[in-house]
């Protein structure tokens, strides 16, 4: 029995209800990121070396925290509070970068298994619509949520767009509840960081 077939009867059951569609997009969705983290923590999450780095990565980003807000109350010169940060945040961004580099090793298993079973949804549900959204989105989100979808009612959503929100909210969460979400001083954290005025002056 191929796989597509196993899939499609285990999908059978909810045949009979109304929302049976989006149902198993969602379904499939919660699997599929299950799935994804057992790899992640197989290949990653509990070797030594990914460990190592976390740990790492959380003590630079508490002491960076606690230096810049001792700077604020103590009277030492600005020099020397200016290049003790600037070691403690070039570390942090060597070892944020190696974590990046490091996870990459699962990335490629992981991207392969969300394409084949987004190739497995995309032919199941081609030209269908999942789901009902409950407002009409602006243009630009119509091109994803209508995708491949007949008629004119932009209220029908398409395969893509639901598969879509559910990797996005179903692994994030689910990396946050098993505690593999990434350190909070990884790379990326401090995008939208306010300019430290010691470092303007």
């Amino acid at each position: 029995m191929s796989t597509t077939t196993t899939i499609t009867m285990a999908a059978s059951p909810f045949s009979s209800f109304k929302y049976s569609d989006g149902l198993t997009v969602v379904g499939i969705s919660i699997c599929t990121a299950i799935v994804c983290e057992a790899i992640s923590w197989l290949l990653i999450y509990r070797t030594t070396s990914y460990k190592s780095l976390k740990s790492s990565i959380d003590r630079a980003s508490k002491k960076l925290e606690t230096m810049k807000t001792d700077s604020t109350v103590t009277t030492a010169p600005k020099k020397s509070k200016t290049k003790k940060i600037d070691r403690v945040e070039t570390s942090l961004k060597e070892s944020s970068r190696d974590l990046s580099l490091f996870k990459l090793k699962s990335g490629g298993v992981v991207a392969l298994v969300l394409f084949v079973v987004f190739g497995f949804l995309n032919n199941l549900f081609e030209g269908k619509a999942v789901a009902k959204l409950p407002f009409v989105p602006i243009r630009i989100v119509q091109k994803m949520s209508h995708r491949g979808l007949q008629g004119d009612d932009m209220t029908d959503c398409s395969m893509a767009f639901l598969y879509f929100l559910c990797s996005i909210s179903i692994r994030t969460n689910l990396q946050k509840f098993l505690g593999f979400s990434p350190p909070r001083g990884a790379a990326g954290a401090n995008l939208f960081q306010i300019p430290d005025p010691a470092k303007t002056n």
